[in-house]
């Protein structure tokens, strides 16, 4: 029977649709319509052959998952043929052979339950052998010269989005930094004011501050001052915390919290103090980089099976797909960092 609520119409739509917003700005209108035509006519035929086929018996994921992969090749190498140099009367030509050795390496793929991994390697492996094949034959048969078969074989939009996005997602962290920074030098700055302004408050009503309040020693004020942070955390979050302090630290801090006037009893001057004596022993933030989420990830490996990672990752983009498969290696896919932080974390939390 046919691939039933497999919307191959729709869906060839929407690929479509996405298509508009994503073409490069340095092709013109009627470049940008080819592109977004071939997806679409690939995509619903593929589509359309896949729902009619009885003898596949594929799910609906599975058909979706096939034609999307036609959508975004098509994409990808309809782009790189507009920035080849080679004349569009050779265009069709190249992308048909290119969507038709697709649909069969995947569908294949799919039929024989190959891992996703290796299927979106294989079909990537063959898009590129077939578009290299294809430009040769346009050399041998004088259409091209060497210069423009050259610039053909060079081209890869999907590699120039990866580096776009890493590009982008580099910038935002740059802002996202500075803007932190900001925030936080004007925030030192007013305490710094407040903090200015009751001494010389305390200094014109010549009221001499103890360094410490009579009778509490200095362990004590830190506890208190922990006491008062750990009041504003979740009971999950103070209960992790106290399980890291002896016994009498712990129930010391405890008291402390259940206090009503906590607060009164200590000085803010002496509070900021105690909290930054005290981070100087938290353990910092690492920072991202492609060795530490690479590290993440490998530990995840030797301990949980390849096919459950691949169930958690089953929806995701085949860029993500892509950059999961390479790690297992110790590769490290052109995927911006910030995207493969928030991948290997998503990872870790469904483990």
């Amino acid at each position: 029977m046919a691939v039933e609520g497999f919307d191959y119409k729709g869906f060839a739509q929407a690929m479509s649709e996405q298509a508009v917003g994503l073409v490069p700005q340095d092709l013109d209108d009627q470049q940008k319509e080819y592109v977004v035509k071939t997806l679409g006519n690939f995509t619903m035929l593929a589509g359309e052959a896949l729902y009619n086929d009885t003898s596949l018996n594929l799910t609906v994921e599975q058909a979706i998952f096939i034609s999307q992969i036609i959508a975004e090749w098509s994409f990808h190498k309809s782009i790189d043929l507009i920035h080849s140099g080679i004349l569009p009367q050779y265009w069709d030509s190249i992308m048909q052979k290119i969507a038709f050795t697709i649909f069969e390496v995947a569908k294949q793929a799919v039929i024989r339950n190959i891992p996703q991994d290796q299927l979106l390697q294989a079909v990537e492996h063959h898009v590129n052998k077939v578009y290299k094949q294809s430009i040769e034959e346009l050399q041998e048969k004088g259409v091209i010269d060497e210069e423009t078969k050259n610039k053909a074989e060079s081209q890869s939009n999907i590699d120039a989005m990866a580096q776009q996005a890493q590009a982008e997602a580099q910038r935002q962290q740059e802002e996202e930094a500075k803007k932190a920074e900001e925030e936080q030098a004007a925030a030192q700055k007013k305490r710094e004011e407040k903090r200015n302004q009751r001494k010389q408050a305390a200094a014109n009503a010549k009221v001499s501050q103890p360094s410490v309040p009579q009778g509490i020693s200095q362990k004590e004020m830190k506890l208190m001052t922990l006491a008062l942070v750990l009041k504003i955390l979740s009971q999950d979050k103070v209960t992790t915390i106290l399980n890291k302090f002896d016994s009498n630290d712990s129930l010391q801090i405890s008291q402390y919290m259940n206090m009503a006037n906590l607060e009164s009893q200590l000085d803010g001057d002496l509070i900021t103090d105690c909290i930054k004596e005290i981070r100087e022993f938290l353990p910092v933030k690492r920072k991202l980089t492609k060795e530490n989420i690479l590290g993440d990830l490998l530990r995840i490996y030797q301990t949980n099976p390849r096919e459950k990672i691949e169930r958690i990752i089953k929806n995701e983009r085949p860029l993500v797909k892509r950059f999961i498969s390479q790690s297992y290696d110790g590769e490290f896919s052109e995927i911006p960092l910030k995207v493969a932080g928030i991948v290997a974390e998503y990872i870790k939390d469904n483990i």
